[in-house]
């Protein structure tokens, strides 16, 4: 969508949730940029992208996609994390146990257990860019998706956290915040529904996933030198704060 362009010819980047969506967009933005991309998800990707299928909410499967991404490329530079699971839209009083505990386990136990795959590796290097997906759902809370609303402040927390700890290495630790994205997703809710999200962006759209993989790339380069644990609204002037 812009002229902007970046060299990432040498670099490593591993993309979660890669196979559609946010996340294969900014996996091609990667490979455009020249960097080597190994997609993590739980459905193999449409190309012919090195892939590790993986439940990034469990540890071992962390752990044995990062040992096949060492074996394949040798390093590890980026971090592009935006596999996650909305769950139900359902009230707090309604809402499944199990359920719920499964969006926390995804969405925010996952951001916890790939940091602690990949920052040693990204340590050993002396070089990383960590970007978590996080949602404006984590900031200003959604009704009836508490566990998803909860799960995604966790992330900005967490993000913020894992940021302090590394400030003093050339690793850099930033999340997104988008509000809705134009993904395929949106044709399984109603047009009804899709509009009220439209109607609450100043700007009367929706995202693009173009938009959210040109912010990537930035937060992935030399240039994000004095940002870490930021939080990066997308969301057409919705965002208060």
């Amino acid at each position: 969508m812009s002229d902007v362009t970046y060299n990432f010819q040498g670099r490593v980047a591993v993309v979660t949730g890669g196979a559609a969506g946010i996340g294969a967009e900014i996996a091609r933005a990667y490979s455009a940029a020249g960097a080597q991309v190994s997609v993590w998800d739980m459905f193999e990707p449409s190309d012919d992208t090195h892939y590790c299928k993986v439940d990034i909410s469990d540890a071992a499967q962390v752990a044995a996609a990062r040992d096949k991404t060492l074996e394949s490329f040798g390093k590890i530079d980026f971090l592009s994390h935006n596999a996650g699971f909305a769950g139900s839209t359902v009230p707090v009083v309604n809402y499944d146990q199990s359920e719920w505990q499964r969006i926390i386990n995804v969405n925010l136990v996952g951001s916890f257990l790939l940091a602690q795959a990949i920052v040693p590796v990204m340590q050993q290097s002396g070089y990383g860019r960590i970007v978590n997906m996080a949602s404006l759902a984590g900031k200003e809370g959604t009704p009836n998706a508490s566990a998803y609303s909860a799960a995604k402040a966790g992330v900005i927390a967490f993000t913020k956290s894992l940021a302090k700890e590394l400030a003093e290495s050339d690793i850099r630790v930033n999340c997104v915040a988008p509000a809705a994205v134009k993904t395929a997703i949106l044709e399984q809710m109603t047009p009804e529904f899709v509009q009220t999200m439209i109607d609450k962006s100043p700007m009367k759209r929706l995202g693009y996933v173009e938009e959210v993989a040109e912010l990537v790339m930035w937060l992935s380069s030399e240039a994000c030198s004095f940002n870490s644990g930021a939080v990066f609204d997308l969301s057409g002037g919705r965002a208060t704060y």
